[in-house]
C-alpha cells in the first residue's frame, strides 16, 4: 500500500515538474511581462488616464514625469503583471485545464468515453494543478525580481533628473549671486525683493509662480494648456512676461538677468529733482551718441513717461511738482560693451523728507546703491542771508525749495542708515541745481570745477564734511537742467547732467568712469568726457563784492574755468532762470563747471558750443 502511494505521489510530482518547467512557468511569465509592458502605456488609447493627475490649483503646470508619474506607472504596471499571472493560473490552469482533467473532458470539449483514458486524465489532474501552481509562484518571484531591478534603474533615472534640476537651479542661483543681481519691485507700496518672479504663460496667460528647475521639470514646464515654458535662463525664461509676486505688476524683461542699480534723487520740494532726472536721461542718450554706451527704456511705461515729461518741458520749460505718494522707479537699461545694468531712478516728492516718519516710509531707500543728493543752495538760510537786494530777488524768482540741502541731509541721514544698515558702503553724488541762476548772482563766488570747495566757501562746509564722513565715496557737480532739457537743449550740459549717474554706475562695475574722467577733488589730472583740467587747486579771482571766485576772472562776460550758463550778468532781478523757473536759459559752453572738473576754455570754444 505504501509503495502504491509512493508511486502515485511520484507520478504526480513528475507531472507537476513537467507542467511547471515545460509550459506553465514560461507561459505565465511571458503573460506577466506582456501585461507589464502593456500597462506602462495608456489603458485606453485616446482617453484620459486616471493615473495621471491634473495641474494643481497652486501651480498650473503638470508635474514632471520623473517626479511622480514614473513611479505610479511602474507600480501600476508591476501590480498588473502579477495580477495577470494569477488570473491566468486561476482561469486557465485551475478552472479549465485541471477541472477538465478531473471531469474527463478533452481540450476540444468532447467528453472522453474510454474509462482507461479517463483514469489517466484523472491521475494527471493533481500534477497539472500543482505544476501550474508552482509555475505561477516561480513566475511571480522572477517577475518581482525583474521589477526590483527595474525600480533600481528608475531610481537612477530619478536621481539623475533631480540632480540635474538641482544643478540647474544652483547654477541659476550662483549666476545671480556672482553678478550681484538682486531684483526689487519698482512699484509704489511694494518695493519688496523678488527672488523669483511670477511668469505668465503666453498661451492661456496663467501665472506660474514656480517656474524654475524642480519637480515640474528640469528645463521645461508644461502648462495646463499644453504650452511648454522654459524653466531656466538657459532656455530663455526671460522672454516670458514677468510679474511681481507681491503686487502682480508687470516687471521689465531684464529682471532676473541684469544687475539693478537703485539711485534715488533726494531733495526738497522745488529743488529741481524732476528736471534733473529728465536732464540725466537726455544726457545718457547724448553719451550714447558719442561713445559705446547704449541706453534703452526698460518698458513701454518708462518710454511713455519720458515722452510725457519731455513734452511738458518743451511747453512749460519747467516740471510740475512730483505728487502721488511714493514714486515708481523710472527704469533704463544701460549697456557698455558686454556689461549691462538696469537703472532704477526714484523721484520722490519733496514732502517725503518732511519728517522722520515719512522718510521711514520710503522703503525703496533700503535697496539704495547710491544717492543723488539734489542741492538747491538758494534754499539754504546761510546762503540767502548773504545775498544783496538784486540777487535776493533773482533767488526768489528761481523758486527755491523750502528745505535747504543741510536740512534735507539731516532728515535723510539717520533713517537711511536704519533702512539700509550700510550707509558707510554707499556713494553719494551731490548735484547743485539751478546753476544758471547761481552764475548771475554777484553776491556768490562762481562755481568752478571744485564744487565741494565752492560749497564750503558759501557756508555749506558742514554738509561737505558730513558727506565725506558718512559715505564711502562722494563727488560733486553743478548742473543747469534747463540748459539740458526742453527746446534747444545743449548737448554739453546734457552730458554733464548724466555724469552723476555714470559715476554711480561705475561703482557697480559698469566701466563708465572713463567717460567722466577723474574727480578733481582727488587732485588727478587728465581729461574726461566733459573736460577735466589738472587740479592744482582752484583758481581765485576777486569779485566785485571782494570775495574770491572759484574759476577765475570774467572775460567778455564769461568766466575762465567756469563759463556761465546764463551769459553776461546784464539782466534785471527777474531775468534769472532756474531748474524750476519759467524763463529759458542761454547756451552753456562745453567746459563749464561740473563734478568731474572743467578745463580752461577759450572764447572760440564757447562760440562753437553756442552756435
Amino acid at each position: 500500500m505504501n509503495l502504491l502511494v509512493q508511486c502515485v505521489l511520484g507520478f504526480v510530482a513528475l507531472v507537476a515538474g513537467v507542467v511547471c518547467l515545460c509550459n506553465a512557468l514560461w507561459q505565465l511569465l511571458a503573460q506577466g511581462v506582456t501585461a507589464v509592458c502593456r500597462a506602462l502605456g495608456p489603458w485606453h488609447e485616446g482617453r484620459t488616464d486616471s493615473r495621471v493627475p491634473g495641474a494643481g490649483a497652486g501651480e498650473p503646470a503638470e508635474l514632471a514625469y520623473w517626479w511622480r508619474q514614473m513611479w505610479v506607472d511602474a507600480t501600476t504596471a508591476g501590480n498588473f503583471g502579477i495580477q495577470i499571472v494569477w488570473a491566468q493560473f486561476t482561469h486557465r490552469w485551475m478552472r479549465r485545464t485541471t477541472a477538465n482533467l478531473f471531469r474527463g473532458v478533452r481540450s476540444t470539449g468532447r467528453v472522453e468515453r474510454n474509462s482507461f483514458v479517463r483514469t489517466v486524465m484523472w491521475l494527471l489532474a493533481p500534477g497539472t494543478f500543482l505544476g501550474a501552481l508552482a509555475g505561477a509562484s516561480l513566475a511571480t518571484v522572477l517577475l518581482s525580481l525583474a521589477l526590483v531591478v527595474f525600480a533600481l534603474l528608475l531610481a537612477l533615472v530619478w536621481l539623475g533628473a533631480a540632480g540635474t534640476a538641482l544643478v540647474l537651479r544652483g547654477a541659476d542661483r550662483g549666476w545671480v549671486t556672482v553678478r550681484h543681481i538682486r531684483v526689487k519691485c519698482p512699484y509704489p507700496g511694494c518695493y519688496r525683493p523678488v527672488p523669483l518672479a511670477v511668469h505668465r504663460c503666453p498661451g492661456c496667460r496663467a501665472p506660474h509662480a514656480r517656474l524654475r528647475p524642480g519637480r515640474y521639470g528640469a528645463l521645461w514646464h508644461t502648462c495646463s494648456c499644453g504650452q511648454r515654458l522654459g524653466a531656466a535662463r538657459l532656455v530663455k525664461r526671460s522672454r516670458l512676461t514677468a510679474l511681481c509676486p507681491h503686487c502682480d505688476q508687470v516687471l521689465p524683461n531684464a529682471v532676473g538677468t541684469t544687475r539693478v542699480v537703485h539711485a534715488p534723487l533726494i531733495g526738497g520740494t522745488s529743488s529741481g529733482k524732476t528736471m534733473l532726472m529728465a536732464a540725466m536721461v537726455e544726457g545718457l542718450q547724448a553719451w550714447s551718441q558719442r561713445s559705446g554706451l547704449r541706453v534703452e527704456y526698460a518698458s513701454k511705461d518708462d518710454r511713455q513717461a519720458a515722452v510725457s515729461l519731455g513734452r511738458q518741458l518743451a511747453q512749460a520749460t519747467w516740471a510740475h511738482a512730483t505728487t502721488g505718494g511714493q514714486p515708481r522707479a523710472f527704469m533704463l537699461l544701460v549697456t557698455l560693451k558686454r556689461r549691462r545694468r538696469l537703472l532704477y531712478l526714484y523721484d520722490p516728492m519733496g514732502e517725503s523728507l518732511a519728517d522722520a516718519e515719512r522718510v521711514r516710509a520710503q522703503h525703496y531707500l533700503a535697496h539704495t546703491d547710491g544717492v543723488v543728493l539734489v542741492a538747491d543752495v538758494l534754499a539754504e538760510p546761510t546762503v540767502r542771508t548773504g545775498l544783496s537786494g538784486a540777487d535776493a530777488e533773482r533767488a526768489t524768482a528761481a523758486r527755491p525749495s523750502p528745505q535747504g540741502p543741510w536740512e534735507t541731509y539731516q532728515r535723510l541721514a539717520g533713517e537711511l542708515s536704519a533702512l539700509t544698515g550700510r550707509r558707510g558702503k554707499l556713494s553719494v553724488a551731490t548735484v547743485v541745481t539751478k546753476r544758471d541762476v547761481l552764475d548771475r548772482l554777484d553776491s556768490l563766488p562762481v562755481a568752478g570745477a571744485r564744487i565741494d570747495t565752492w560749497l564750503t566757501e558759501i557756508g555749506l562746509g558742514r554738509l561737505v564734511r558730513a558727506l565725506g564722513h558718512d559715505f564711502r565715496a562722494d563727488r560733486y557737480w553743478a548742473v543747469s537742467a534747463h540748459a539740458a532739457t526742453g527746446t534747444g537743449p545743449l548737448e554739453s550740459e546734457q552730458r554733464r547732467a548724466a555724469e552723476p549717474v555714470l559715476w554711480l554706475l561705475a561703482g557697480s562695475g559698469l566701466r563708465t568712469g572713463a567717460l567722466i574722467g577723474p574727480d578733481p577733488a582727488r587732485g588727478a589730472g587728465g581729461t574726461g568726457g566733459s573736460g577735466d583740467r589738472p587740479s592744482g587747486g582752484p583758481r581765485t579771482g576777486k569779485s566785485r563784492t571782494g570775495k574770491s571766485r572759484i574759476g577765475g576772472p570774467r572775460v567778455g562776460g564769461l568766466r575762465i574755468g567756469g563759463p556761465r550758463v546764463g551769459g553776461p550778468r546784464t539782466g534785471g532781478p527777474g531775468t534769472g532762470t532756474a531748474d524750476s523757473a519759467v524763463a529759458p536759459v542761454a547756451p552753456v559752453g562745453s567746459g563749464g563747471p561740473g563734478g568731474s572738473g572743467s578745463p580752461d576754455t577759450s572764447d572760440d570754444e564757447e562760440r562753437s558750443d553756442t552756435a
